[in-house]
């Protein structure tokens, strides 16, 4: 009887201090806060970026009083389309996914003054890609370039070692479109492995497409012709087909942004990039009134960028070595560099 008691009066007490939680927060009671994500042509379907923002929202559905609509895109024609279709409907934050729709954003925040927009991996600009600094929109950056460095520690160790499938000392990396976040992860993944085995030779070519991995493949086909027994993914969707390509050839494959170890069995490790956190933070910062204009930046530093390792286990030095390198950039005594090296 006594502890049916006690436990009663722990419920009251636990139901008390909800009530006081609740009554903290910064937030009106009555206010459901209206946040819309237009991805870009990836989709949702894409196991990478715009996976990952929809993630981000879907925790803040769970976390704060928020409506969360998502609208796909199917081509850069309807970027401006989607973003307004939000910001008509009074829409507290209108986060668009990705680098191309930084003029679409730029014309649509001009138009919609008062609407909170919110872009990953770029700005809102005008037509010749300056931004245009609009006081209601926020820029969700990221240092790729470290998530990148990570997986090029793996791919220059196991090669210097004699550990990946061939070992000729030739690793290459895939990119979608030869745009700045593309290329800091390539950058980020020569440096570091060059850095581990001078010898290495690192391939790089582009697909010119996010979505399709049949474009993806070809070029990584290529790139195992070229004797790439690493090859590292940094195309979206597209990227899926380097990973097929990858596991049929019998070599190793890297993903990108989100884990992707269950892409294919050929995957190590993949560079993360944490825009479920970016995305989630942004939405946060709305629902607390607390919206800035200009830049977040995440990083290895604060959590927003990092890597996973996957079918692979590694051996202990390539382990200690990863450790070293991430708490040498953490602390700023190693930077990797945001340009792909020569």
């Amino acid at each position: 009887m006594g502890h049916s008691r006690l436990k009663f009066l722990g419920m009251v007490g636990l139901a008390l201090m909800l009530l006081a939680a609740c009554g903290s927060s910064p937030a009106p009671a009555s206010k459901t806060y209206k946040i819309g994500l237009v991805t870009d042509t990836g989709g949702l379907n894409d196991k990478s970026f715009n996976h990952l923002a929809d993630v981000g929202l879907e925790k803040a559905k769970t976390d704060f009083k928020v409506q969360g609509d998502v609208v796909e895109s199917h081509s850069g024609d309807d970027y401006v389309p989607n973003l307004t279709h939000f910001a008509t409907l009074n829409y507290d934050l209108v986060i668009g996914v990705g680098f191309l729709m930084a003029t679409a954003v730029g014309t649509v925040s001009g138009q919609f003054p008062n609407i909170h927009f919110a872009i990953i991996d770029g700005a809102g600009t005008d037509a010749n890609g300056v931004d245009l600094k609009h006081p209601n929109v926020q820029s969700l950056y990221f240092s790729e370039q470290d998530a990148g460095a990570m997986v090029g520690v793996i791919a220059g160790m196991l090669e210097k070692e004699g550990k990946s499938k061939k070992t000729q000392h030739v690793i290459s990396a895939v990119g979608g479109i030869s745009i700045p976040p593309v290329n800091h992860y390539i950058a980020g993944y020569k440096w570091a492995a060059t850095m581990e085995d001078p010898s290495i030779k690192v391939l790089v070519g582009y697909s010119n497409d996010f979505t399709d991995p049949a474009k993806c493949k070809n070029v990584a086909n290529n790139q195992i012709s070229a004797k790439s027994d690493i090859l590292f993914q940094v195309a979206g969707g597209c990227g899926l087909g380097v990973l097929q390509a990858a596991g049929q050839a019998g070599v190793y494959s890297i993903g990108v942004d989100a884990d992707q170890k269950d892409s294919d069995p050929s995957v190590i490790a993949s560079a993360l990039k944490k825009v479920d956190v970016a995305t989630y933070t942004a939405i946060k910062n709305v629902v607390n009134g607390q919206f800035t204009a200009g830049a977040l930046t995440f990083n290895i530093a604060n959590d927003g960028a990092g890597y996973a390792l996957d079918n692979i286990t590694l051996p202990a030095d390539i382990q200690t070595e990863l450790d070293n390198v991430k708490a040498k950039i953490k602390a700023g005594t190693l930077t990797p560099p945001s340009d792909i090296p020569a």
